[in-house]
């Protein structure tokens, strides 16, 4: 079954592309007419590629693998940070941190300088210090906190980056790319799809079109990580049943191996006894 259907993709918006101008001719596979000097999006292909693109993004999940967010834009930041949130994965909404992936080590040093400023804070050592200084570490906190805060979390490289605009994010896809992480993205008829592993042709300017595209990715995400869950639940239950069987075999080979021991003795007690009588 489909995630997302034409109609529901229709009143999102999602096929109105660029003006016929600024396309890209990389996206010509994608486009099905145009209209008033505007490209228009097939979405009967954006149906197909949502669904491929969600089937990916569950299995990542289920692996127990990260999915970083990307959308600096204005119209898809609040979606991104909202949808991201909920199903626990990492996202960038303010500027990208340059080397972010490919220099990895550097970010996390900073995400780790945060928590030292947190627990320094909380364990009263900066009780000390001067209003002017103290003021300085609430600022450099703050600015840490609003462009790393949401990937605190992410100890290691994502394994999939889902991009809303890629020609906005450019630097971020060019840096996956570099490192083989395999990159989701909502691509206009103004972008190059060519460096993008699951296109996702729709417009990436409209609130509701990339909102629309997102509940499905999130959804199939968030069927992944239930799945997850309930194989650990299976994998633990399977494991407390064995045990549970071997606790209850101990005493069953306890008494074996006592039988086993005192058959010997049985048997050179009736030898004994037969012996004088073999006299």
């Amino acid at each position: 079954m489909s995630r997302t259907n034409f109609d529901q993709l229709l009143q999102a918006g999602c096929h109105f592309g660029h003006l016929t101008r600024k396309w890209n001719p990389a996206m010509a596979p994608y486009i099905y007419t145009e209209r008033n000097g505007i490209h228009i999006i097939d979405l009967h292909k954006t149906v197909v590629k949502i669904d491929t693109a969600a089937e990916a993004l569950k299995q990542i999940a289920k692996s127990g693998k990260k999915i970083l967010f990307v959308a600096t834009k204005k119209q898809a930041k609040e979606v991104i940070a909202e949808k991201a949130a909920s199903i626990n994965m990492p996202y960038v909404i303010e500027r990208w941190p340059g080397g972010m992936l490919t220099n990895f080590p550097t970010i996390r040093k900073a995400v780790k300088k945060m928590a030292n400023i947190d627990r320094l804070m909380q364990d009263g050592t900066f009780g000390n210090l001067s209003k002017r200084e103290l003021l300085q570490v609430t600022r450099q906190r703050a600015k840490l906190e609003k462009n790393l805060g949401s990937i605190a979390d992410l100890t290691r490289l994502p394994s999939a980056l889902f991009v809303v605009d890629v020609m906005k994010e450019n630097i971020a896809v060019r840096e996956a790319n570099r490192l083989g992480i395999p990159v989701f993205g909502i691509v206009d008829t103004n972008s190059d799809p060519k460096n993008v592993d699951f296109v996702i042709p729709a417009n990436d300017d409209a609130k509701d079109s990339v909102e629309v595209i997102l509940n499905a990715c999130c959804a199939a995400i968030a069927e992944g990580l239930e799945e997850r869950k309930a194989e650990k639940a299976d994998e633990k239950a399977a494991e407390a049943q064995a045990e549970a069987e071997a606790d209850e075999a101990k005493p069953k080979r306890a008494r074996k191996a006592r039988k086993d021991e005192e058959a010997p003795v049985a048997e050179e007690a009736a030898a004994e006894e037969e012996a004088p009588a073999a006299e």
